[in-house]
Order: C-alpha cells, then structure tokens, then sequence
C-alpha cells in the first residue's frame, strides 16, 4: 500500500497532487479535534481550502504541502498576497453564512519527512 508521500507524488498535475494533500491534511485536523463544515469553499473571491470549527472558533484553514524545501517550507507559501486574497474570500463565506463565532486564519502545511508527512499548524497565522 503506497504511503501518503507515494500518493501525492504520482499525480502529474498539480490539482491531482493538492486534492490527496488536502485529503491528508484534513484526516490530520479531525485527529486534532477540528470538524470540517466545508472543503474547498468557492467565492468571488477564490476558495478557501477548509472552513471548519475547532471548539467555539470558526477557522479559515489554507493548505499547502510540499515534497522538497527547494523553495523553502510549505508554510511559508501563503505570503501576503494569498492571504488578502483569503481575508477577501472568508468576509464573503460569512455574508453568506452568518455566525457570531469568533474566526481565525490558520495554515496547515505539510512537508515531506522520512515516512511520511510533517505537518504544521499554525494557529491565528494572519489577521483578517
């Protein structure tokens, strides 16, 4: 049976890659306590990879995996352009989801480790 790694390289295009990344990631946060509400959520704005809950907070989660640090950690690819982009597409997720939890941006990154992924969460990693 193919491990994560093997899974996410046998994909040629990126799209293929990102959805076995994403599927990973998000078997990864339920692990961790949070419950999805929506993947890939579409707006005007561009998607967000996960809205999900984590206790009372509603959190705005982007996902990036990477199998080489040729181009540095995969956390450190949501730059500032990418998270107003964010910032933009969860103001309208809320229009059209009204609630008064408290929200947050967090960053879940996985990179490539001896057997396996290595992942990294960063909780409140932006401000909206």
């Amino acid at each position: 049976m193919p491990d994560a790694l093997d899974r996410f390289r046998a994909h040629a295009d990126p799209a293929g890659r990102g959805r076995v990344g994403e599927e990973d990631a998000v078997a990864w946060l339920r692990r961790q306590g949070y419950r999805v509400v929506e993947r890939n959520a579409r707006t005007p704005a561009g998607e967000i990879d996960v809205v999900a809950e984590e206790g009372a907070t509603l959190c705005f989660v982007e996902i990036k995996a990477r199998t080489s640090t040729e181009y540095g950690p995969a956390v450190e690819a949501v730059g500032r352009s990418k998270q107003r982009r964010l910032v933009r597409a969860a103001a309208l997720w809320l229009a059209a989801h009204p609630t008064g939890a408290a929200c947050r941006f967090d960053v879940l990154a996985l990179d490539a480790a001896a057997g396996g992924w290595e992942f990294t969460l960063v909780r409140a990693a932006f401000e909206g």
